[in-house]
């Protein structure tokens, strides 16, 4: 690898240590890891060893969605899918030296029944995923319909703008710090659910 000083690249050199923590080449090397388990799962799913989930009018399959580091397996609800699942992750850990934490992972059921969901937690020694569960900061499962949805956008919008350190800050940079934290901070949640109108920040 070499490295850019005033635009200019350097002579190349062999790294000799990992990538510290944070280091904004790691996601990239990551997602190239794991382009090698979205091609494992295509083969599967290929070969009609995993049954993958159908959702829409044109019944979409889905088997698998990744964001960064985290990666969300979708099945139908049997032992052989369940089963599949667990070889492949670990035939992925001895193939690329990452090694998946199942004490942090979970499963869950769409309409099934709690025996079924207790039988794969010891296939994949995972906990079972509550009903009402939050990824990447937003609740999945509730209704967004109720003002209580939302509260947990309004906190963060208050502890944000609410910092001792902000009150002692330019009134220029005030005013770009509140455009920013109203404007992004909700975007998120409504790219996905309408606000209501009640919710008041």
């Amino acid at each position: 690898m070499f490295v850019l000083v005033n635009e200019s690249p350097t002579q190349k050199f062999k790294p000799k240590k990992g990538l510290r923590q944070r280091d904004p080449l790691a996601p990239f090397l990551f997602l190239i890891v794991a382009e090698g388990l979205v091609v494992v799962i295509r083969k599967v799913v290929e070969k009609e060893l995993l049954e993958s989930l159908e959702i829409g009018d044109k019944l979409t399959k889905v088997n698998m969605l990744q964001h960064t580091d985290d990666t969300l397996f979708f099945c139908k609800a049997n032992f052989q899918s369940v089963f599949i699942i667990k070889v492949i992750l670990n035939c992925f850990e001895l193939a690329s030296s990452l090694k998946v934490n199942f004490q942090k992972s979970c499963i869950g059921g769409v309409r099934s029944n709690s025996h079924s969901l207790q039988c794969f937690k010891a296939i994949l020694n995972c906990e079972v995923m509550q009903t009402l569960f939050k990824y990447l900061g937003m609740l999945v499962g509730g209704c967004h319909k109720r003002s209580k949805f939302w509260e947990g956008v309004v906190k963060r919008v208050r502890n944000r703008l609410g910092r001792r350190k902000d009150k002692f800050i330019f009134m220029a940079r005030r005013l770009c710090l509140i455009k920013f934290v109203l404007f992004f901070l909700p975007l998120f949640y409504m790219s996905l659910y309408r606000m209501l109108a009640m919710v008041a920040l």
